[in-house]
């Protein structure tokens, strides 16, 4: 449905009287009588920029205890690991980004779309000059003219048109800044994840491959038993075969760490070898996170997240861009001038004077479009309710993420000291094993069995610490205090 149609009542004088007239009372009164002998257009219906989003009073997961010698004032991500790599593995991976420079051409550009939208708010003014020679005429004289001025417009934005669109046009500027803080966070906290599974890898290839020689160590020495017939061919196969397993899973663990190296050299742009003498090494063992207190109110995660923040940017832009298509329904005043010098020459003549102009005062009235701008309008307001929705969605899923962490985390140090335990005596019992069995007390078989279980629960202690390492990681990401840069 178009908007009511304007009924203007027409001055009896003409309109370039009409304009002089008012002007004299000032542009002010002018706009007045103008806008005055119209009838009535749609009211406006202007949007909240900001939106009250609900989130829980407090945290349902218990937030983790940390002692205060070593305890971060608060998340830092770029801090988060205890690992003299991962700085530079971080400042590395933010240069090669795609994603990032991609994200920063974003920012330029709604940069500029601002100042031109704040350009659009002030008046417009050129220099316009022209010469002019010639002979207007076959048995005339000839002529020369020339002339210098400056012309200005602008537009009245009486109904906040283009302020609206000043706004949404700062609003996505924020918006996309807000972006890319979310980038930077993502791909560090990407980097912390890969660079922890490639520590953690490192552990475990060396704890497969300690086992592995042990496995060997086994099998020579029942070929050894095996040719002076203390023991029999059954007890050697299982000898054997348990070496060539012990093989192969060196080898599958090493393979894993090679991809997890793969995926740091892409991440990060850096040199293969650089990293591999850097990282391969197993002396490092699984970085330890730097805890810190986790706030009470979820209410931070609307100002401390800039995923949030983006959100909450992009709702700003869709309501002023929604005030921007109302004003388009109404009337548009502008108004123009010129002042300029001029200069001729004919037949021995000289004319040099100046110019000026005040007006055209033109206005524009939007009588019938077939509901051209109404759609935009209702189209408008359906971006906002878009956007509305997706701030919420957004806003949950930053709860979500913190529960999650807060929950994997507490699970994690809770499991920590009885795997710890499991480790410990599992090794115990396979050191007595092995003794028991070179004696001759016990089979292979029960050497074997206590060797698995040793292997299992060492490598779920690696496992552990690493999951307790990114239990931090995630945590940080997701509160979203302090971005990356």
């Amino acid at each position: 449905m178009s908007p009511r149609p304007l009924i203007c009542r027409t001055p009896a004088d003409t309109d370039a009287a009409w304009i002089r007239r008012s002007l004299e009372h000032g542009l002010p009164v002018a706009l007045a009588a103008v806008l005055a002998g119209c009838g009535t257009w749609p009211d406006a219906q202007r949007l909240q920029p900001r939106a009250d989003v609900a989130v829980p009073d407090a945290w349902q997961a218990p937030a983790p205890r940390v002692a205060e010698a070593g305890r971060a004032a608060e998340p830092d991500l770029d801090r988060t690991l205890d690992d003299p790599a991962f700085a530079r593995l971080v400042a590395a991976a933010h240069d090669a980004s795609p994603t990032l420079a991609a994200a920063t051409a974003r920012i330029e550009r709604a940069r500029a779309a601002r100042l031109a939208a704040d350009a659009s708010l002030q008046p417009l003014a050129q220099a316009v000059g022209a010469v002019q020679a010639g002979r207007p005429a076959a048995d005339g004289p000839s002529a020369r003219s020339a002339s210098l001025g400056v012309q200005a417009g602008w537009e009245l934005d009486l109904f906040g048109g283009r302020r609206a669109d000043a706004a949404a046009a700062a609003a996505t500027w924020e918006a996309e800044k807000a972006d890319r803080q979310a980038l930077q966070r993502l791909l560090t906290a990407e980097v912390a994840t890969n660079l922890v599974a490639l520590r953690a890898c490192v552990v475990q290839r060396e704890l497969v491959a300690e086992n592995s020689r042990s496995r060997a160590e086994t099998e020579r020495l029942t070929s050894l038993r095996e040719r002076v017939g203390f023991s029999a061919p059954s007890e050697a196969a299982l000898a054997r075969a348990s070496a060539a397993q012990g093989r192969s899973a060196a080898q599958v663990q090493a393979t894993a760490c090679e991809l997890q190296l793969k995926g740091l050299v892409e991440l990060t742009g850096l040199s293969e070898p650089a990293l591999r003498e850097e990282l391969l090494r197993g002396d490092r063992g699984v970085p330890v996170a730097r805890g810190f207190a986790v706030g009470r109110w979820p209410a931070q995660l609307l100002t401390h997240r800039p995923d949030v923040a983006a959100a909450a940017a992009r709702l700003a832009a869709a309501a002023a861009t929604h005030d921007s298509a109302q004003a388009a329904m109404r009337p548009r005043v502008t108004l123009s001038g010129s002042i300029g010098l001029t200069s001729s020459r004919q037949a021995g003549a000289a004319t040099d004077g100046t110019t000026w102009a005040i007006g055209p005062l033109q206005i524009e009235v939007p009588l019938f479009d077939s509901g051209a701008r109404r759609a935009s309008a209702e189209a408008a307001r359906a971006e906002y309710d878009a956007a509305l929705a997706q701030l919420q969605a957004q806003v949950r899923r930053a709860v979500r993420e913190v529960e999650q962490a807060l929950v994997t985390l507490q699970a994690a140090t809770a499991r920590e000291p009885d795997l710890q335990a499991a480790s410990t005596h599992f090794d115990a019992v396979l050191r007595a094993t092995q003794a028991r069995q070179q004696g001759g007390l016990a089979s292979l078989f029960e050497l074997e069995d206590a060797r698995r279980s040793a292997l299992a629960a060492r490598g779920a202690l690696v496992e552990l610490r690493r999951e307790h390492t990114q239990a931090w990681i995630d945590l940080s990401r997701a509160l979203g205090t302090n971005p990356a840069r």
